[in-house]
């Protein structure tokens, strides 16, 4: 389980003025919108359709954590917020709870969330709440489409209703993060800290993309305070100035050891950015030459750090365990070494990519039927064990549609002609419904091994296309409203068995039940 992370509840500081950051900031379970560090927190109705409100009623507490929507649908394989955004862009998503006992059990549920078809992380707020405190969890993510969706979703482990209290989805520059493939991986926050002595946490308008650097002091260290500020803009992931103002530093020839992250991590790939300002007083004498470590392993052999600043990173560094930074000041140099902040981040593989003519496919019938199952939102097929009710979908690098049970779920509308692009789908059940329309032409679907569309009110003619396809076993398309009889290629295929009206079946044809 990853670490989680937390703030206090009292309001966060402000200081300049800056234009709002470009994204989605969600005040989750709130009809009107709050501002908090200048920022508009909104109602979340705009981005969700399932789900109960309700507000916590505590004193203290920032606006943001007053209201939640929780989520008690046990029958739900997940519950989605879903964003239009940018193609090919990049986001960073903060999740953040607050119990607050609001279903008066006395004890946070455990949860998954999910970002697209990636499962992120498990959601357990529970030592957080008994300090009175909130948890945030936040992730980088690239999006190829036009569509982001955050879920939440039941494991083995959740005992009562998912929740949220608010969710931001920020922007992001091309250059943040540029070393990690996020069309391959996703960058889970483990830690983002400012080093230093205790003081209040960097956020917007200080970082204007809103992310949270918490203060990490360490009394075993020397904190300087810097005498100039650097140009965020001069780095990749543009970090606050802010960040940069204080530090840990030693003197002449002796090293620098740092335990942090200040807890344990499993043992995988990370990506790890570092922070380093000379905090003298610029001159062409104010800079710092030292290397860096980690765990022993060379992690930047020589670093020249002025007043200018300087980040080294990686984008796929092995941790485990208690992670310890040494910087070992270079022979001969006038000064020790310096460090000012860093960010870690676990790399998560994607879970996979569900076939785009498949998703596209789900999302129209999705939009041609009324009344669909309450968890149809999100990615239709990922993570597979949350893939929408009555989709089953294939175990592979690309996975497709392979199976459509909706029978009897009272749906009405009509069949896209799209569907016939889940070329991968063995049955296709939507008996026992109220759909209309015709029948779309399947032969497509070469697949297609059971088809049941009977007790509906489908009407027009019985595609003869329906011939082509090799592997039909079972046609079912009784009690429906369809004209004419069925097609002679159709009653001359072998092996496959009919069931339609009598009004459907020719009258010398015997085939099938009716």
């Amino acid at each position: 389980m990853l670490p989680f992370f937390f703030f206090l509840l009292l309001s966060f500081s402000i200081s300049q003025a800056l234009p709002p950051p470009r994204g989605f900031y969600l005040n989750c379970g709130s009809p009107s919108t709050i501002k908090l560090n200048e920022i508009n927190y909104t109602s979340d109705r705009g981005f969700i359709t399932v789900g109960n409100t309700t507000t916590i009623k505590q004193k203290d507490l920032l606006p943001i954590l007053s209201t939640l929507r929780f989520f008690p649908d046990k029958s739900s394989r997940k519950h989605c917020y879903n964003f239009p955004v940018a193609k090919n862009s990049k986001y960073l998503i903060r999740t953040t709870y607050y119990y607050g006992n609001f279903d008066g059990k006395n004890n946070p549920p455990v949860f998954d969330q999910i970002i697209g078809g990636t499962k992120w992380s498990v959601v357990n707020t529970s030592e957080d709440y008994s300090k009175g405190q909130s948890s945030y969890y936040e992730i980088v993510v690239g999006v190829p489409g036009r569509t982001l969706s955050v879920c939440l979703a039941k494991n083995a482990k959740t005992l009562s209703s998912p929740f949220i209290s608010a969710l931001d989805v920020q922007s992001l520059e091309d250059t943040m993060y540029n070393s990690t493939d996020l069309g391959l991986y996703k960058l889970s926050l483990i830690a983002r800290n400012s080093f230093g002595v205790d003081g209040e946490m960097i956020s917007y308008p200080d970082d204007r993309y809103n992310r949270l650097w918490q203060p990490f002091s360490d009394q075993k260290h020397q904190t300087v305070i810097s005498q100039s500020s650097v140009n965020p803009l001069d780095f990749w992931n543009i970090p606050p100035a802010k960040a940069f103002m204080e530090g840990f530093a030693v003197s002449k020839a002796k090293p620098l050891e740092l335990r942090w992250p200040p807890f344990p991590l499993p043992a995988t790939k990370y990506y790890i950015a570092l922070y380093f300002q000379d905090d003298r007083t610029p001159s062409p004498l104010s800079w710092r030459a030292f290397g860096a470590s980690i765990n022993g392993a060379t992690f930047s052999r020589k670093l020249n750090v002025s007043t200018n600043g300087v980040m080294v990173y990686s984008g796929q560094w092995p941790l485990s365990g208690q992670t310890t930074i040494t910087l070992t000041p270079a022979k001969g140099s006038p000064m020790g070494a310096v460090i000012n902040a860093g960010e870690v981040f676990q790399v998560i593989p994607l879970g996979g990519t569900t076939n785009i003519s498949d998703v596209t496919a789900m999302e129209d019938l999705l939009e041609s039927i009324n009344e669909p199952p309450v968890d149809w939102s999100g990615d239709p097929c990922l993570p597979l064990a949350n893939s929408w009710t009555g989709v089953t979908c294939s175990k592979e690098k690309i996975t497709k549609v392979i199976s459509l049970n909706l029978t009897n779920r009272g749906l009405a509308g009509s069949l896209p002609p799209s569907i016939s692009n889940m070329t991968a789908l063995k049955d296709l059940w939507l008996g026992k419904n109220k759909l209309t329309g015709p029948i779309p032409d399947l032969s497509p679907m070469t697949r297609l091994e059971t088809i049941h569309l009977e007790d509906n009110q489908f009407n027009g003619a019985i595609p003869e296309s329906l011939a082509q396809l090799p592997n039909l076993r079972i046609l079912s398309i009784k009690n429906n409203k369809l004209q004419g009889t069925i097609p002679s290629a159709l009653l001359q295929r072998k092996g496959l068995t009919i069931q339609a009206s009598p009004e459907n079946m020719p009258s010398t044809n015997n085939t099938g039940p009716s």
